[in-house]
């Protein structure tokens, strides 16, 4: 496992905060331009740390319940001191029948890709105006990083008192690899490049791979915070190597299927 966070190149707050110990990985990218936003994603990451227990799986309830616990604290700061904040990330979490699945959780715009060996896959769905309008076939994802409205988020952590949050169970197998990051990093990165990192890296530099994929969107722009959390399974509970990994269909949660599964 490796974890980066950065200020970037523009910013004079950095609103993102991480959460990256077995069993849960997390990143909150509290909403850029509004009031505290790194109060937000801080909230909402001490809240889920201390409802989940560190060194062993947990149920997937328990995480959903902990993302809700994390709502209610964010709104409860206030509308005039606290905006929001995005999540998305996941937890190692086990089944009442002892099986190991990756509870995937998202709100907002960051994302959790899988990493085949060639191909990231979003796994997530932006909840996103774009992203709406591209589900509507009044948008081309071409044309969506352009648009006036890109960085508008439909859903996020705080905003309301109750807050509806996408879920997905993934099967837990040795060999799989992640990458979990705020949009700081994926609106400097084409998924090209992403990929292209992830092929090429091999850590002789000293370096993790989250080092270089922040680095190089901090090389493109870094026009805002960028975050990014690659973790493997396989190992042990926190292994620390990308290896090819492989790619498996998330059982549904919620009606909100990731992108680029099915």
């Amino acid at each position: 496992m490796s974890v980066r966070t950065d200020l970037g190149r523009v910013r004079e707050v950095n609103e993102d905060s991480v959460l990256a110990r077995y069993p849960v990985y997390l990143v909150a990218d509290g909403m850029g331009g509004h009031s505290r936003g790194d109060v937000a994603s801080r909230t909402t990451i001490e809240v889920i740390d201390a409802a989940i227990p560190a060194g062993r799986p947990t149920a997937a309830a328990a995480i959903v319940e902990a993302v809700h616990a994390a709502n209610a604290a964010v709104h409860a700061l206030g509308a005039e001191t606290v905006s929001g904040t995005t999540l998305t990330g996941m937890a190692v979490s086990v089944s009442a029948e002892g099986e190991k699945h990756w509870t995937i959780v998202n709100v907002g715009d960051s994302r959790v890709y899988s990493w085949s060996g060639r191909t990231l896959t979003q796994l997530t769905v932006d909840h996103s105006v774009v992203q709406e309008l591209i589900e509507a076939g009044e948008l081309s994802p071409l044309e969506a990083d352009r648009h006036p409205e890109r960085n508008t988020i439909t859903r996020a952590i705080g905003p309301f008192e109750e807050v509806e949050v996408d879920v997905w169970l993934l099967p837990y197998v040795d060999g799989q690899s992640f990458l979990i990051c705020s949009d700081g990093l994926t609106k400097e990165l084409p998924l090209e490049r992403m990929e292209h990192i992830f092929a090429a890296h091999t850590g002789d530099d000293g370096g993790s791979l989250a080092d270089a994929v922040v680095e190089a969107a901090l090389a493109s722009g870094g026009r805002d915070n960028v975050s990014a959390i690659v973790v493997e399974t396989g190992g042990g509970d926190d292994a620390t190597r990308v290896g090819t990994g492989t790619r498996e269909r998330p059982r549904q949660l919620e009606d909100t299927l990731p992108r680029g599964i099915g």
